[in-house]
């Protein structure tokens, strides 16, 4: 003989179960919406004494998002920090929700007029099309674009290597990184290098291999959910437990930095991984 459900308990069920939905859908929400800032202050034998307390304010993967009207919450953060060079490690638009005409260089004027801003290309630039506006907008936005060429920076009398690479989604015929490494220590001898690279994926087999002291990559968006125990859940290749995709990892003498990313490509959405500006310090590793 079945039980009956009294009527009203049966309204609070159903009061319980509609109040849990919009508590889940309101978390959701911010955990896609909140900005995370997160430090990390990486140490390097060879960082010359000028570089010692630089702060630098690594983003990626904005893909056509806002934070806040116009991105101003996105640029009070990182305005907040008081970085002295900020670095865009690409996907700043996205290919599903295609051109929106003055992003990118409202997006540039906003951060170069914080600090020096370097660009490098990601995948979803690329996918888009039209490039070279794109380039142009950043450029004539103050923005520094790194299209497989490198920079000196200047800091209380020291000198480090900013190299930038484009996406591998670029030209066919564009010099590759092993190009651009040869030139770099043709010209500049053994400096200590950081290198821009949008794939955090290429890190093991192609990007370690170069001798740049840190490569700093996105892409990965932190592997979009992440759990205790884990590097994040899914990888762009949509395997499982994917590595590489958030801090610090180390190999062959070389040091990858990933950072989580901004926004979300196509119906994509974080689950404990909240949108991250990274704020690195570097320092001089301490002799004893």
């Amino acid at each position: 003989m079945s039980r009956k459900v009294h009527p009203r308990r049966g309204k609070r069920l159903a009061l319980a179960l509609i109040a849990a939905l919009l508590l889940s859908a309101a978390y959701l929400r911010w955990e896609n919406r909140a900005l995370q800032v997160t430090h990390f202050d990486p140490s390097f034998t060879d960082l010359p004494a000028g570089f010692e307390g630089c702060r630098i304010a690594v983003l990626s993967d904005l893909h056509g998002a806002s934070f806040g009207e116009g991105n101003q919450a996105l640029f009070d953060a990182v305005a907040a920090e008081e970085p002295e060079y900020i670095f865009y490690l690409g996907d700043l638009e996205d290919r599903f929700r295609g051109h929106q005409p003055g992003y990118a260089g409202e997006v540039a004027s906003a951060l170069s007029a914080i600090a020096p801003t370097y660009y490098v290309t990601g995948n979803h630039e690329w996918a888009n099309g039209g490039v070279p506006e794109l380039k142009k907008a950043l450029s004539e936005n103050g923005v520094t674009v790194l299209s497989n060429r490198y920079v000196t920076l200047e800091r209380n009398g020291g000198s480090i290597i900013l190299a930038g690479i484009d996406d591998p989604n670029g030209y066919a015929d564009q010099k590759t990184p092993q190009e651009l490494a040869a030139e770099l220590y043709a010209n500049e001898g053994d400096p200590f290098w950081l290198l821009l690279a949008h794939r955090n994926n290429r890190f093991k087999g192609e990007y370690r291999l170069l001798g740049a002291d840190l490569v700093l990559s996105g892409h990965g968006h932190g592997g979009l959910w992440r759990f205790p125990g884990t590097d994040g859940l899914i990888g762009n290749d949509f395997k499982l437990f994917p590595s590489y995709m958030a801090g610090f990892y180390r190999e062959h003498g070389s040091t990858l930095f990933v950072t989580r990313g901004l926004g979300n490509s196509g119906r994509s959405f974080r689950l404990f991984n909240r949108p991250e500006i990274a704020i690195l310090t570097l320092h001089q590793t301490q002799q004893d």
